[in-house]
């Protein structure tokens, strides 16, 4: 089964920027959709952006666009996320996910998980 790990979390100011990456083993990235998904305390886990194992369309949450950019590197069986433009409402967990099919919105849909990585956005 394939095993994820985040890595690239870490304290940054307002303003600021983190590259977040999700490196698989034990099975092909580009053979599943990729999500990023975050969770602050007290609050739902939301989904943040997601690519698609083939044609690489990509979907983001309204809070994230224009500051977050989901990209796959399958040569690196590697799936980044590029967050610019950070704000103290960023600060969460970031998890990502994978799954069989396209993307989709809602946690539950997902089937293998990552640790997570922390992401704290802070003056």
């Amino acid at each position: 089964q394939v095993q994820l790990v985040e890595s690239g979390g870490g304290l940054v100011q307002p303003g600021g920027s983190l590259r977040l990456s999700c490196a698989a083993s034990g099975g092909t990235l580009d053979l599943y959709a990729v999500g990023w998904f975050r969770q602050a305390p007290g609050k739902e886990r939301e989904g943040v952006s997601c690519i698609t194992s083939t044609d690489d369309i990509t979907y983001a949450a309204d809070s994230v666009k224009g500051r977050f950019t989901i990209s796959r590197d399958n040569a690196k069986n590697t799936v980044y996320l590029q967050m610019n433009s950070l704000k103290p409402e960023d600060t969460a967990v970031y998890y990502c996910a994978v799954r069989w099919g396209t993307c989709q919105t809602d946690y539950y849909r997902y089937s293998r998980w990552g640790p997570g990585t922390q992401v704290t956005v802070s003056s």
